[in-house]
């Protein structure tokens, strides 16, 4: 049966993909195809949404956080990794300043909050909770051992806080279900049940100043780029392993779209930061703020060995606290074909010439 309709996602950060979407580049790319673009907020079907996370809708693409397209091929889905970008972002451990928690050092025996979605089989803010206090207690030579992490149950779904439009071009999550994505760490804060909390991005940035927290550790400080790896940091374009064996063409073109939407940020970054601040639900100084002033430089992806290394790393740390229960074999889940193939047409569209597609 002919393809007609190609889906996508993507996650409340900066990406090209966010950029190529909302500048209707992909609309653009397939209207001769007749081929529509559509976001899985058309759907009220909670298992097409739960595809932003389990990888399941046929025909689709998303850009964001690697931790549940891990997932997703760990838990047997055809899901297939063609490009990572870079995002660094403010990765904020926070105390409230009557506290005394003034540095890393002091978070030695004090209670750390993290949540636990106990109705998602993907819980990515947990793990990048984390991610985040390891590589924090880490930089004052502390473990895990040297302090009690403390579950915050939370019954609602990601799914749930979700939102719906007739428009394609917006994403799943919006301004109100992000600064709930921090409601029971910012909660048990305030009420003495935790001791610090574990707050990135801009959900974090905007935290801080809701709380008027201390920040004990900035781990975007770091010059360590393994230190400020975590979901948000390094983000996975993936695609639909069935859709990139029928259609190989199509999805380099849509990777051809994600390479010039990123040089165009490079260009004119104070439009791209506009989309960006649309994107994460904030203003544009929160942007700056959260994901520094040169975010519009950095958002084209690549397969780098540094790039892979890293998701490889994050990876094991995944199966060894048992968020995904099987290993993943990188050499499956990797196609580096459809970027290379996206260089090739956007080098010769640059140079005037048709490019030379399959399929």
């Amino acid at each position: 049966m002919p393809i007609d309709t190609l889906w996508y996602t993507r996650c409340p950060v900066p990406t090209a993909f966010s950029i190529a979407v909302q500048r209707g580049l992909l609309d653009e790319e397939f209207a001769a195809d007749g081929v529509r673009i559509q976001s899985l907020r058309v759907s009220n079907d909670p298992a097409v949404r739960q595809s932003h996370f389990s990888h399941t809708q046929p025909h689709s693409f998303r850009h964001g956080g690697h931790i549940p397209p891990l997932w997703a091929r760990s838990s047997g889905h055809d899901v297939r990794l063609i490009g990572l970008s870079w995002n660094d972002e403010v990765q904020a451990v926070i105390a409230l300043p009557e506290s005394g928690i003034r540095n890393a050092a002091d978070l030695r025996g004090k209670r750390l909050g993290l949540p636990r979605r106990v109705n998602d089989p993907i819980d990515f803010w947990r793990a990048s909770g984390v991610r985040g206090f390891l590589s924090a207690l880490a930089t004052a030579g502390l473990t895990e051992d040297d302090v009690e992490f403390v579950d915050l149950p939370v019954e609602s779904r990601y799914v749930d806080e979700a939102q719906s439009s007739a428009s394609h071009a917006g994403s799943l999550w919006g301004f109100g279900t992000m600064r709930a994505l921090q409601r029971a760490e910012t909660f048990a804060l305030i009420r003495g049940e935790v001791d610090a909390i574990f707050a990135p991005g801009s959900v974090g940035v905007e935290t801080a100043a809701l709380l008027g927290g201390h920040v004990v550790v900035d781990l975007d400080a770091s010059p360590d780029p393994y230190q400020r790896l975590n979901n948000a940091t390094l983000l996975a374009l993936t695609v639909d392993g069935a859709l990139l064996g029928q259609q190989p063409g199509w999805v380099a073109r849509v990777v051809a779209r994600v390479l010039e939407s990123a040089a165009w940020a490079r260009a004119t970054p104070d439009a791209a930061r506009r989309i960006i601040a649309q994107e994460v639900g904030s203003g544009e100084d929160v942007v700056i703020a959260a994901y520094r002033p040169d975010v519009t430089s950095t958002l084209t992806p690549d397969l780098s060995e540094e790039r892979v290394a890293a998701l490889q790393r994050q990876h094991d740390l995944l199966l060894e606290y048992g968020f995904i229960d099987h290993p993943v074999n990188f050499d499956d889940f990797i196609d580096p074909s459809p970027l290379a193939q996206a260089h090739r047409i956007v080098e010769e569209r640059a140079g005037g010439r048709v490019p030379s597609l399959t399929s």
